[in-house]
């Protein structure tokens, strides 16, 4: 799973608010060059919109903001492939161990860091990205923990992208900016594409 966030290099942060947006937004990620989303579990619409992308067999699917055991067990038996939480839950991380699914829980210190390895970890999320230091506080604490890798998601964007995506500790960046919300509410799907599209270019630049 991590080889793929890798190539893929952008993992979107959706939020959708209606199902009927999920299918429309799966194909504009997969046309745009960018197959996977990490739909939040921060809406009334999450599980089912997770139900229906995960029935695109070129999307890769996951739930973000999963805070409980319940939610990651709803979220996976939704067809989620991927768990990920803003924080380190010990609880979901073995839930999700115990059951081979990935999960990707967020971190920001040495401490939650050292937490992560020992529950067995190899990839966290770091988060909030730019508000907790950005590239330079991972390069940091990257340091001393030469078996972690990160995905940094929080305040990452096309200007900045280019210098994340360069560092290889990273495997990929969570990001919202080529799905806005805005877009997503007005029906808009053929311009996400293109923002998507945008997006997949710079992936390619940057890792080929």
């Amino acid at each position: 799973m991590i080889e793929k966030f890798r190539k893929i290099g952008i993992i979107p942060v959706v939020v959708l608010d209606n199902v009927e947006d999920a299918k429309p937004l799966g194909n504009a990620l997969v046309n745009g060059g960018i197959p996977a989303a990490e739909v939040t579990f921060r809406t009334d619409a999450a599980e089912e919109s997770i139900r229906i992308m995960a029935e695109n067999p070129k999307l890769l699917v996951g739930a973000g903001t999963v805070l409980t055991v319940e939610q990651a067990e709803r979220a996976v038996k939704a067809g989620a492939k991927f768990i990920v939480s803003p924080g380190l839950n010990p609880d979901v991380v073995k839930w999700c161990v115990g059951n081979d699914v990935p999960v990707v829980p967020g971190v920001q210190t040495p401490t939650e860091m050292e937490t992560a390895l020992r529950l067995g970890l190899t990839t966290v999320k770091f988060f909030p990205a730019e508000p907790a230091g950005g590239l330079k506080m991972i390069k940091a604490v990257a340091a001393p923990y030469t078996t972690l890798n990160f995905m940094p998601t929080g305040g990452i964007n096309e200007n900045n992208i280019r210098d994340y995506l360069e560092y290889d500790r990273i495997v990929a960046c969570g990001g919202t900016w080529m799905i806005k919300k805005e877009l997503i509410k007005a029906g808009k799907f053929d311009e996400i594409e293109k923002e998507v599209k945008k997006a997949a270019d710079i992936v390619k630049e940057i890792r080929g």
